[in-house]
C-alpha cells in the first residue's frame, strides 16, 4: 500500500471537498459532511478529505499493483475543475 499526505492551501476547501463528494457519489461509496469526507475507490483506493480554514488535506491510500500518481492526477484535476477560478491548485505533499 502506497500513502500519500498532501494538502492543497485554498479558502474553499468545504466547497470543493462537498462539490467532489456530490460528484463522486455516484460512481463509488461516498460518506461526508461540510469538513470531512471519505471515498472507496473501485480499484480498492481509499481517499480522505479534511476541510480546515484555509487549505484541504488530503490523505491517499493506494494498493500494490494501482499506478499512485495516477490517482494523484485523479483528484488534482477533479479538484481544478471545481476550483477553475483559482486552479491550477497547488497539491502540497506533507
Amino acid at each position: 500500500m502506497t500513502t500519500i499526505h498532501a494538502h492543497v492551501p485554498t479558502q474553499s476547501a468545504s466547497r470543493y471537498l462537498q462539490q467532489l463528494a456530490k460528484h463522486w457519489s455516484h460512481k463509488m461509496p461516498v460518506t461526508f459532511d461540510a469538513e470531512h469526507a471519505d471515498f472507496a475507490f473501485p480499484n480498492g483506493t481509499r481517499l480522505v478529505l479534511d476541510a480546515e480554514a484555509d487549505r484541504l488535506r488530503c490523505s491517499l491510500e493506494v494498493p500494490e499493483g494501482e499506478d499512485a500518481e495516477r490517482m494523484v492526477g485523479v483528484l488534482t484535476s477533479h479538484l481544478d475543475r471545481f476550483a477553475f477560478r483559482e486552479a491550477p491548485l497547488a497539491f502540497v505533499r506533507d
